[in-house]
């Protein structure tokens, strides 16, 4: 059937079927930079991480851009707050995020602008707003969209205009037209540094959150792109207003397919710094390596919410370690495929009439079916062990490679975070086949009790005594 996308615009499952044949152009709205990631971003890099590895191992080459927003109010106070320049902080807070992405397996974009890399390109499309009507100048000297001006606003996240009342999640303003108009262009402001500062047709300032994307986009990848993501929290108002923004002085659809990821959950809440909820990722990382997080968010299909708590974590760290140990069971000559940001068709290589390959791609190219394929995988394992058979144990870890997981050599995978020194682990194991040498089997026994104790386990196999990290997360 082809691969097929649930469009957030449209609220159906359709063909995907882009612009230009073999080529995709994929924007994701990206980080606001003045504090560390947290697993909602987690989540989201993830998500879109997979639906670009799936993109390209069906063919596609895809230009895939993710920005980040690098002047905001937000930044301005943290800088303040801290004494250091909005660069310095920015600078920093991309670094970590960067480290964040890559523990994750996070391919890097193809571009990542930041945002005042791109004022000029933001200044010209309100210009271009204000020319057609679509924008106005306030008595406080700020740049305004007037909503109320173009039609179908609200359209992707289903809100009319009856429904947006003023104070819902847009600030009261009283220099506005009208309480639903969004600010394009901010005066600045006498407590703002030189840094925040832009000269412009409209007077000294900095842009706004929204305009930063519509510029950034048209800018890289044109006027339509194919498909344009985030979080399902963005819809409304950020990409309601990008499109407004967009199509307003374009006259061109903005996407032809809209993709949101759906949040990760702490109790009944959704994880979000104004909740007071947030777990940074760095922090989770002290607790569980980082490929069980992956595995973690990538086991729930993308549109779905995820609740996280030490369980669900521990679980998926326990699913994912007998991934692995069906690939340790059985040696593979392949070496680990290196991730690349080319054009890649790795499955064109598997072929096609092959069960687990044929159920693992068609639950794929239903939207990005994660769970299904995860399943598939689960089933090949279990073959795995069953049959012994090379060939299976590579196709397992190809599969696993177009998620981003089970690249890593097993034992190295299956002995990682261990509290025991490792020379004392196999000097252990040493004592252990002296025991059973000597028919002391309570000694052997003993020994095999205190290390699973100390979350180390032993395994007894025809080619000697293995052993793995089986500690949990508590």
């Amino acid at each position: 059937m082809g691969l097929h996308l649930y469009n957030s615009l449209t609220r159906s499952l359709e063909p995907f079927v882009p612009q230009r044949p073999g080529h995709v152009s994929m924007y994701v709205c990206g980080m606001t930079v003045y504090d560390l990631c947290h697993l909602g971003h987690a989540r989201s890099m993830v998500a879109f991480d997979v639906i670009r590895r799936w993109l390209q191992e069906s063919g596609y080459c895809v230009t895939f851009v993710r920005n980040i927003t690098d002047i905001d109010d937000k930044i301005l106070r943290r800088a303040a707050g801290n004494g250091e320049s909005l660069r310095t902080l920015t600078d920093r807070m991309i670094a970590a995020m960067h480290e964040d992405a890559d523990a994750l397996g996070v391919l890097r974009p193809t571009e990542e602008p930041r945002a005042t890399e791109y004022v000029p390109a933001m200044q010209a499309l309100i210009g271009r707003l204000q020319e057609q009507g679509f924008a106005y100048r306030s008595a406080d000297g700020d740049m305004h969209y007037a909503v109320r001006r173009f039609a179908g606003y609200g359209r992707l996240s289903g809100k009319s205009l009856a429904e947006l009342r003023a104070g819902e999640r847009v600030g009261i303003n009283d220099n506005k037209a009208d309480p639903l108009d969004f600010v394009l262009w901010k005066s600045a402001k006498d407590s703002d540094p030189a840094e925040a500062r832009w000269d412009s047709p409209f007077g000294v300032g900095r842009p706004g959150w929204h305009i930063e994307c519509s510029a950034m986009c048209a800018s890289l990848l044109g006027q339509t792109i194919d498909i344009h993501g985030g979080g399902v929290d963005l819809q409304f108002p950020h990409h309601d207003n990008e499109i407004a923004q967009s199509e307003a002085a374009h006259g061109v659809p903005l996407a032809r397919y809209w993709l949101h990821n759906g949040f990760v959950t702490l109790g009944q809440e959704k994880m979000s710094k104004s909740l007071g909820n947030v777990s940074t990722i760095r922090d989770i990382l002290q607790h569980v390596d980082a490929e069980t997080l992956r595995f973690f968010l990538l086991r729930s299909h993308y549109r779905s919410d995820v609740a996280f708590t030490g369980a669900s974590l521990d679980d998926a760290r326990l699913a994912l370690r007998r991934l692995y140990g069906a690939l340790a069971a059985v040696p593979v000559d392949a070496a680990p495929a290196e991730a690349s940001t080319a054009c890649i068709a790795s499955m064109a290589s598997i072929d096609g009439q092959e069960p687990y390959a044929a159920r693992f791609r068609k639950a794929m190219d239903q939207d990005f079916g994660t769970p299904e394929a995860v399943a598939v995988l689960f089933d090949l394992a279990s073959e795995v062990h069953r049959s012994h058979c090379p060939r299976l144990a590579g196709l397992l870890r190809s599969l696993g490679g177009c998620l981003g997981i089970l690249q890593q050599e097993p034992a190295s995978y299956l002995q990682g975070g261990a509290a025991v020194d490792r020379a004392d682990i196999e000097a252990r194991i040493a004592q252990r086949a002296q025991a059973k040498a000597s028919k002391d089997f309570a000694w052997a026994d003993r020994i095999r009790a205190e290390l699973l104790a100390q979350g180390i386990a032993l395994r007894d196999t025809p080619s000697g005594t293995t052993w793995e990290s089986v500690s949990r997360l508590g």
